[in-house]
């Protein structure tokens, strides 16, 4: 019997919580829009327009762009920064906190069965 190596397991884990997303009856997001809203909810600080590009490796507009679809949900919002107008905060929501509780709700179910079968797998190359 072959065994799945951690980085088949990770995919077979992203592949199930992206299914389970879809399935349900929340926010469709791309994968652009999913990174900058894992970046804002997942490190501390304050994010800005210009950080998110740097940080993301892509342009501001696109980031504009994630931020205005993120802003339609409510999943984040952005704010003139007061000590420098000419940047923009983006901040995180009650609804943004509750969306990224199901998404690690998602994903714990999804590796629950990865973690069986590694387990099972340790017990019968040790049995």
């Amino acid at each position: 019997m072959g065994s799945v190596s951690n980085t088949d397991q990770m995919v077979g884990i992203l592949r199930d919580t992206v299914v389970a997303m879809v399935r349900r009856d929340g926010p469709d997001l791309s994968a652009r829009q999913l990174g900058v809203f894992l970046t804002c909810y997942m490190q501390d600080g304050a994010h800005t327009v210009r950080g998110l590009a740097q940080e993301l490796n892509v342009s501001k507009p696109a980031i504009t762009r994630a931020l205005d679809r993120l802003g339609e949900l409510d999943l984040a919002r952005r704010k003139v920064d007061p000590m420098d107008r000419r940047s923009v905060l983006v901040q995180r929501t009650m609804k943004g906190n509750a969306f990224l509780r199901d998404l690690r709700s998602i994903m714990a179910e999804a590796a629950a069965p990865q973690r069986r079968g590694s387990n099972e797998g340790r017990r019968v190359a040790n049995g």
